[in-house]
């Protein structure tokens, strides 16, 4: 069994624990600030997400799925939120939200499934690499051994930026994983070794499995955490790194999912309903981290594949487009709006945005200015991290 059929194994099975461990005196420092990455599955609608409410062409590009202007959450005299992302106003008047518009990468792909391997493999878009770019951060500075792994991908078994070889552990939640990992027993394996091989790693996965396990009594949170899938995954994600705080293994980041905004039609009521369990878990998420004291070593970074179309549909929707804005927050984070405003006057020949921020900027501003890491090696090219941080 080769190395690549072993990792499509591993995700299939939800657990994947890969390379090889280092110390902490061999690994740079900065892992012990914290990311945080929540995909936005089935490409996020940014113009309904960050409305440029004072273009007068954008209500004459969506006549019935617009934001009203009186609903909008005000940002600036042209900007807002979607009303639903209420919750995140306090990190907007914190100065601890920055949001980058116009987020997106030269010869878009519109394809669901190629977009989002070029953001999670950190690819030109005619380039096809397999290993994501936190694997190759990871592999070019590793992670301390004491950690528990690299990252836990929660809520989904696609190992998306940490594919191809990270020490990455993906769950549905907490208990779910534990008990899993619990399988792994001893076996007669000197006549097999593939499956000799498969039992090292279910023993790192009961290795890792430990690491998450808090030493103690489980932490208990005053934070109130929100019903539903997201709500769920935002709170093991807070348990995880509990568990991390206390027993001194924790993970370098984590990744949690949100979906689906593949918003086609009806999208008023579909894309209200998700940004309100967005904003509602980010504001939880917040106040676990804020708890364990967390909240200024930790940055958290919402992506989608691609955004949407800026003129509706027949169906009351919007289509595949390409620019988005992102979402950046944390304590250390310094807010406001970055990047360009869309330009709804000045679409392309197919009737998208053309993008103002390459996607691997912000990138390039977790490796260097969060992690003290050489980007230029990990992304295969020179990006400009943006000033998104407080010294």
């Amino acid at each position: 069994m080769n190395r690549r059929d072993f990792c499509r194994m591993s995700a299939s099975l939800g657990t994947a624990l890969l390379a090889p461990a280092v110390s902490w005196a061999e690994a740079r420092p900065g892992y012990q600030n914290l990311l945080i990455l929540v995909e936005l599955k089935g490409a996020n609608d940014g113009l309904n997400t960050v409305v440029p409410f004072a273009d007068p062409n954008y209500a004459s590009l969506r006549p019935r799925i617009a934001i009203k202007r009186e609903e909008v959450l005000q940002l600036d005299e042209k900007t807002g939120l979607h009303p639903s992302l209420q919750a995140l106003m306090p990190f907007w008047q914190n100065q601890e939200l920055a949001i980058v518009q116009g987020v997106g990468y030269p010869e878009p792909n519109l394809s669901h499934f190629r977009s989002i391997e070029i953001w999670e493999t950190a690819s030109n878009s005619q380039q096809y690499l397999s290993d994501g770019w936190l694997t190759r951060a990871f592999a070019a500075h590793p992670v301390p051994s004491a950690y528990s792994a690299d990252g836990v991908i929660i809520g989904s078994q696609e190992l998306g930026p940490l594919a191809g070889g990270a020490r990455a552990v993906a769950l549905a939640n907490t208990d779910q994983f534990l008990n899993t990992a619990r399988l792994a027993a001893p076996a007669e394996t000197r006549s097999n070794p593939v499956l000799a091989h498969l039992l090292k790693v279910e023993a790192d996965i009961v290795k890792a499995a430990n690491g998450l396990k808090p030493r103690g009594a489980k932490v208990v949170f005053k934070t109130e955490f929100p019903s539903g899938g997201f709500g769920d995954a935002v709170k093991t994600a807070a348990q995880i790194v509990a568990n991390g705080e206390q027993t001194g293994k924790p993970v370098a980041m984590l990744r949690l999912t949100l979906g689906s905004f593949d918003t086609h039609q009806n999208q008023l009521g579909i894309h209200a309903a998700l940004l309100k369990q967005l904003a509602e878990g980010l504001a939880a998420l917040k106040s676990a981290l804020v708890e364990m004291q967390r909240w200024d070593s930790t940055m958290v970074l919402t992506y989608s594949e691609f955004g949407r179309r800026p003129k509706e549909n027949l169906s009351s929707g919007t289509d595949h487009g390409t620019v988005a804005p992102q979402f950046v927050m944390g304590g250390r984070v310094k807010g406001g709006l970055l990047g360009s405003a869309p330009d709804l006057a000045r679409l392309d020949g197919s009737g998208n945005l053309t993008y103002a921020v390459d996607f691997r900027s912000v990138y390039a501003t977790v490796l260097e200015n969060w992690w003290g890491l050489d980007a230029s090696v990990i992304l295969r090219g020179k990006f400009t991290p943006l000033d998104l941080l407080r010294a």
